[in-house]
């Protein structure tokens, strides 16, 4: 044979085999493509993802602190103590939008660091009572006049958060409202009035007064019962126990003319018959007792940090206020005062309601 032909022989047998193992890559090149396809279109084979730019919008939150001092993960409140979380009923079956739920309250919480420090455990008390939900809109360094609408002077709360705009959004039943008694110079809406003065005393009265009537004002604009004011009693302050003492009687005086409530959580943060003298530390309560890592000293708990005589999160400070990051026990006093209070009017509500 030919050397030339047996040459074209084996350059054909050569080709032929190169073109079949190419098809073969062809071929499992289009099969990949096509499983690629089929599970792309499958909702079933991949968690479901969120749309575009929710994330930024649904952000869970950090957990926060529980009551019993360990953390809990909020991202079925929003941090706000909301219901959250999906029930079962009695056959163990999940309710659709339209099942019947439990009516609960609604609470909003104004205030200042205190209130910023405090309100996730507040949210879990209140929610864990059953009977509310609870709406926070703290802001650090406020103090009433900044939740004023209509005032010309520079605030530190945003209009959607003033109170007025809240109670219209949330109608909500409740109203709790945290003010230390900030006044100095990054509480812009105090303008020069100095704290302890009598301009400052009476600069507080008609700010209660005023929120009072905004707040009603508000109520009756959103068709609703006005919400019921609960005037949180301050602790005492290390620098001036007789300016919280007159601050307290404000609040006080103004919840006693307008049929309103006070909630004394300054009094769990102070020494029995010793109401407005400054302690660092208090002996355990049976709760803390029996929840060891709250009796920070032994047989004594801890309620401020060395060098911050007025809030009561145990952590530093930081420049962007946040809820208070680790178990806490005067956070956690001050905020079963206020539930309480909260929760025993609106057991009494209830039990109006029913007789």
């Amino acid at each position: 044979m030919d050397k030339r032909r047996l040459s074209r022989s084996g350059s054909g047998s050569s080709s032929g085999r190169l073109g079949a193992v190419l098809v073969v890559l062809g071929l499992l090149a289009v099969g990949a493509f096509a499983w690629r396809v089929v599970f792309a279109s499958d909702p079933s084979g991949a968690a479901a993802a969120p749309p575009p730019g929710t994330a930024s919008q649904h952000q869970q939150p950090a957990p926060a602190q529980r009551p019993d001092g360990d953390t809990a993960d909020t991202a079925d409140t929003g941090g706000t103590g909301g219901t959250g979380g999906t029930e079962k009923n009695e056959k163990g079956e999940k309710p659709g939008r339209s099942a019947a739920a439990p009516s609960r309250s609604r609470a909003v919480y104004l205030g200042d660091s205190l209130a910023m420090e405090n309100q996730d455990v507040l949210a879990k008390l209140v929610k864990d009572s059953g009977r509310a939900t609870l709406r926070s809109a703290p802001h650090s360094g406020t103090t009433l006049c900044d939740y004023l609408e209509g005032r010309r002077e520079r605030s530190l709360v945003p209009p959607q958060h003033k109170a007025a705009a809240l109670v219209r959004e949330e109608r909500p039943q409740v109203v709790v409202l945290q003010f230390w008694g900030n006044s100095w110079g990054y509480t812009p809406c105090m303008g020069t009035v100095g704290s302890g003065t009598p301009a400052y005393y009476e600069r507080y009265a008609a700010d209660a007064r005023a929120l009072t009537e905004q707040i009603a004002s508000a109520a009756r604009e959103a068709g609703i019962p006005r919400p019921k004011l609960v005037w949180v009693l301050q602790g005492p302050d290390a620098m001036s126990p007789d300016r919280i003492r007159r601050v307290n009687g404000v609040y006080t005086a103004q919840a006693s003319a307008a049929g309103d409530l006070t909630a004394d959580a300054g009094a769990r943060v102070s020494r029995a018959g010793d109401r407005y003298t400054y302690v660092e530390s208090l002996p355990c309560t049976a709760y803390e007792r029996a929840h060891p890592a709250y009796c920070t000293g032994g047989d004594t708990t801890r309620l401020h940090r060395d060098d911050d005589y007025l809030h009561f999160c145990l952590a530093a400070t930081t420049k962007n206020s946040q809820p208070c990051p680790v178990r806490s026990p005067g956070v956690l006093r001050y905020c079963q005062a206020i539930a309480a209070t909260v929760d025993r009017h609106l057991a009494a509500v209830a039990a109006a309601k029913e007789s």
